[in-house]
């Protein structure tokens, strides 16, 4: 099982797709508050999430909760200040992925006191950084493509076309 922590998200597109991988990878979202939009069923309801069942969502009051709730053993931070490559970090079962806001990305303070952890997506340094949803989908299949894609359709091996 994999964990995903967003940090304050804002946009709720984005966070509606990485639900909708959680979903299909039967990953845990963890959301660490202040949210920028309504998760309430009403609101989930009206966006049209149906998928959003399949979800395990964890909503916390901040950091402390969320580290105060859970047994994190090992945890990757998403960053575009990280010193490493995704690629060349490990993810084992039951590691937490943690994403910062999409306006400023992950605290400074939580970067540096974890700076071991930090990962980078590799990208032009002209594009500044990768949709939310789409980094933490790259964070997501590398780690299961490192755990043989447990649970999942096709895992292991390639899809006949």
């Amino acid at each position: 099982m994999l964990n995903i922590v967003l940090v304050e998200p804002e946009i709720p597109a984005n966070t509606g797709n990485i639900a909708r991988t959680c979903a299909a990878t039967g990953s845990v979202l963890h959301l660490v508050k202040p949210l920028g939009f309504d998760i309430s069923d009403k609101a989930v309801r009206r966006a049209g999430l149906d998928y959003w069942h399949l979800v395990d969502v964890r909503v916390y009051e901040n950091l402390d909760d969320l580290f105060a709730r859970n047994d994190v053993q090992v945890m990757r931070l998403f960053s575009t200040k990280a010193p490493r490559s995704y690629a060349e970090a490990a993810y084992p079962d039951g590691c937490f992925l943690f994403f910062g806001k999409e306006t400023k990305g992950l605290p400074e303070e939580f970067l540096a006191a974890h700076f071991d952890d930090c990962v980078r997506i590799p990208i032009r340094a002209a594009a500044r950084s990768l949709n939310l949803s789409n980094s933490v989908a790259v964070g997501v299949f590398e780690a299961l493509r490192q755990q043989n894609f447990p649970h999942l359709q096709g895992q292991g091996g390639m899809v006949n076309w």
